[in-house]
């Protein structure tokens, strides 16, 4: 019978989960197939199914947790801690099978030879867990560094008993499992000394949007449970797997956590211990360039080999800086999504913002708010409350159930408040810090996650608009459906819409939310005051220094909305900031002019071509040829706003020539902004520079009616459909027609009035760059019209 109490990893394959659970057959999954790829996975063995029922034999085990069990009132969390106490208390104090701990210890001698300080990580592996159609969540415990059998033995038993742990019971209740259908092995794997060096888990898609051209990594410093708890805010890496695949550069987002703390070993026996990380530790990123792509390349090989997304838990050694696999099991959420239903939510108004912190998700929840600081406050949580706290773990998910919303301190887009709001369907905002203090009890609050991978919390009930859209519903058009995309934490997720491409992505929202520094001030940081620097230092960390951060988050940007449509064409936008708007940045206001009139004024061409800004520009095309020829994404064509006059559109093409990025040369489209009467009246002269035109049809409307489209005095008068601007728009298009060049439209105009964008496909325009939540209306509209 010993025989049937023990499974080394090695000989295990899936087929062995009702032997060994899911955790431990998937490890003996990747030690028989991926050794060879050069997937490292620590060796051990398991307790076997067969040992823990038994244990459950042993003096009557099973009969009195039967019995207990009966005394359970679903309805009751006083209930489920009552009975849940009771369970775990007959299970610890249960005597082991004397031939149970033979078997262990014999392993356990054998997996450590002559290694006298030999440390393991205690591990559950229960049936149910980590299957295709159900996440746990690590309801089950996890023991680290643990060290000799008399230890082992009682981490086993904890284990056990974690079983029945109260979110454990409430789990299976929600979803409908028998209790006494669900088994626990326990896997006893040799420990990765990652105390010393990084550790965290992968996703092979994107956790938000579903989308799988992604492999996305958080990591942190030490052992792994500060990030899988969420105790932690940390680092968050996107890696592109088709250039991944091809041997390309493929980091394109690289986000640095705040990871105040480390898990490290016990020095003396054992178990672990929680140290403070100082700000030098805090502000660098736990894995080099080289270790994301090594661990990213990994994670293919595994999704691969398992033919499905996968969810993947890694470490670091320290001492020898080698990766490995701890664990490897199906992504349950995202990848369980079925049928074409986009639901997309918006705020029709905002309020005051309490808190912000990392969305999850992109709905919008709200209600009285919950604030609750220990577990003990637990059973005061109502249905329908928004659930402050400052972290959750699996003892709280009975509670999580009831609740509208989830706000937290601490935690990155992988915590456990993130795996069960997006399990639960219900909107979470993690790691905002304080919200405990700046969220007040009972008061009421709506949370935000549909404005990108910030979540904000607002004050009060703010009205909420709701759609379902079909996004298969979309019959094929004579002209090009492309989307217009501010923010680069959308792409992912709108990508999954019927459309051609981007027809105009903006810079602005890249350098004003993400980057947040005035260009000058970047490429002047020695000059500027010493809070200043302060302020640009503490925004820059992990970052070499203001121009490599300048140009590396604007990197990013344009290559995640880029990956997100490849290889679909992105026509992404030069800045197109007034001088009012640049003055907001940090630093802005010691470089920046006071206008009367900036909408007219210092803005587009004529600011890249200035002596005072032509340095600055400079930037933003090492973030281009960065994106296109560093990582090859060819598919970013660049667009041109704001362009007077034929001088200012030679000078512009020659300076981004000079910098690199010459027309034609390696595909690169350039494009010009037709949003100035001159520009259409010169339409064939400003052609010759350019390989299309893209009409800006606010500053069109404005300028040829001479209406300031941001006064209310006069806002009733602007219309694009305006019989002067229908004749400038025939007019351009004629013209780029007769010289088969590209003409197309990104303005608002298409997006609010459906009867504008009929006319315009009627004229032979060759595309319209809609806002996301228009294109599945306007296009079906456009097909009534064909």
């Amino acid at each position: 019978m010993v025989n049937e109490f023990i499974a080394w990893f090695k000989d295990l394959s899936l087929k062995d989960i009702p032997k060994v659970g899911g955790k431990n057959a998937s490890l003996g999954e990747m030690l028989a197939n991926l050794k060879k790829l050069e997937i490292l996975v620590p060796e051990g063995f398991a307790l076997t199914t067969q040992a823990y029922h038994h244990f459950l034999k042993t003096d009557g085990l099973e009969t009195r947790l039967e019995q207990a069990l009966k005394t359970l009132r679903v309805e009751s969390l006083e209930s489920l801690a009552k009975t849940g106490k009771e369970l775990r208390s007959l299970i610890m104090n249960a005597p082991f099978p004397k031939e149970i701990e033979e078997a262990i210890a014999k392993a356990y001698n054998t997996l450590a030879g002559t290694h006298t300080d030999f440390t393991v990580a205690v591990r559950s592996s229960a049936t149910a867990e980590d299957l295709i159609d159900a996440s746990f969540a690590g309801q089950q415990e996890t023991f680290l560094n643990i060290k000799g059998i008399d230890n082992i033995l009682e981490a086993v038993k904890k284990v056990y008993a974690s079983l029945f742990n109260d979110r454990a019971i409430s789990y299976r209740l929600h979803h409908k499992i028998p209790h006494d259908t669900v088994a626990i092995s326990v896997g006893i794997q040799q420990l990765v000394r990652s105390d010393e060096g990084a550790s965290g888990v992968a996703f092979t898609l994107d956790t938000e949007s579903g989308f799988d051209k992604v492999i996305f990594i958080n990591a942190g410093f030490g052992l792994g449970e500060l990030v899988v708890q969420g105790a932690i805010n940390p680092d968050e890496y996107h890696v592109f797997k088709p250039f991944l695949k091809a041997g390309r550069q493929a980091i394109i987002r690289k986000n640095l956590g705040s990871k105040r703390q480390r898990m490290i070993c016990q020095s003396q026996g054992s178990g672990t211990e929680t140290l403070n990380l100082d700000e030098a530790q805090q502000k660098r990123f736990a894995l080099s360039d080289n270790e994301i792509e090594a661990l990213a390349k990994q994670c293919c090989r595994i999704e691969d080999h398992y033919g499905r997304p996968m969810d993947i838990e890694w470490a670091k050694a320290g001492d020898t800086n080698t990766l490995y696999i701890l664990q490897a099991r199906p992504e349950t959420v995202k990848s369980r999504l079925r049928g074409h239903i986009l639901e997309r939510y918006a705020l029709k108004n905002r309020g005051k913002i309490l808190v912000e912190g990392r969305s999850v998700g992109n709905k919008i929840g709200q209600g009285q708010a919950r604030v609750i600081h220990s577990l003990k406050e637990i059973h005061a949580m109502q249905k329908g409350e928004v659930l402050v706290t400052d972290m959750t773990d699996p003892d709280w998910e009975p509670v999580m159930k009831r609740a509208a919303a989830i706000v937290t301190n601490r935690g990155g887009r992988t915590c456990h408040a993130a795996i069960v709001a997006r399990e639960l369907g219900i909107p979470a905002v993690v790691g905002c810090g304080d919200a405990t203090s700046h969220i007040q009890p009972a008061h009421e609050i709506t949370v935000s996650c549909a404005e990108g991978e910030t979540g904000y919390i607002y004050e009060g009930l703010l009205e909420i608009e709701h759609q379902k859209i079909d996004v298969e519903n979309l019959p094929p058009l004579p002209l090009k459906i492309m989307m217009t995309v501010a923010n680069p934490e959308r792409a992912f997720d709108v990508q999954r819409l019927p459309n051609q491409g981007v027809g105009l992505a903006r810079l602005e929202f890249m350098i004003a939310q993400i980057i947040g520094i005035h260009p000058k001030a970047c490429l002047e940081y020695d000059k500027l005051s010493a809070d200043l620097k302060q302020a640009i230092s503490n925004r820059i960390s992990g970052y070499r220094d203001p121009v490599s951060f300048y140009v590396e988050k604007l990197s990013e940007g344009i290559a995640t909305i880029a990956s997100a449509f490849w290889p679909k064409p992105v026509i992404a936008r030069l800045s197109d900031f007034k001088s009012n708007e640049y003055a907001n940045l940090l630093g802005g206001h010691a470089f920046e002019p006071k206008e009367e009139n900036p909408m007219l004024g210092f803005r587009g061409a004529s600011r890249y071509l200035s002596p005072q800004f032509k340095a600055c520009f400079e930037l933003e095309c090492r973030a281009f040829k960065k994106v296109r020829e560093e990582w090859g994404f060819s598919n970013v064509e660049i667009m041109v706003p704001f362009v007077r006059t034929l001088e200012e559109a030679k000078g512009v093409v020659e300076l981004l020539a000079k910098n690199g990025l010459k027309r034609g040369e390696k595909d690169l489209r350039l494009i010009m902004m037709c949003e100035l009467p001159v520009n259409v009246l010169l339409a064939s002269e400003f052609l010759e520079y350019f390989d299309g035109f893209s009409i800006g049809s606010n500053d069109l409307t404005q300028l040829t009616l001479g209406i300031d489209r941001d006064s209310s005095l006069v806002a009733k008068q602007f219309d694009e459909r305006h019989p002067a601007i229908l004749k400038l728009l025939e007019e351009v298009i004629r013209v780029c027609k007769k010289a088969n060049k590209y003409i197309g439209i990104c303005g608002q105009g298409p997006s609010d009035h459906p009867d504008f964008a009929v006319w315009l496909l009627k004229r032979g325009i060759d595309s319209l760059s809609l806002n996301p939540d228009s294109v599945i209306s306007t296009g079906l509209i456009l097909s009534e019209n064909t």
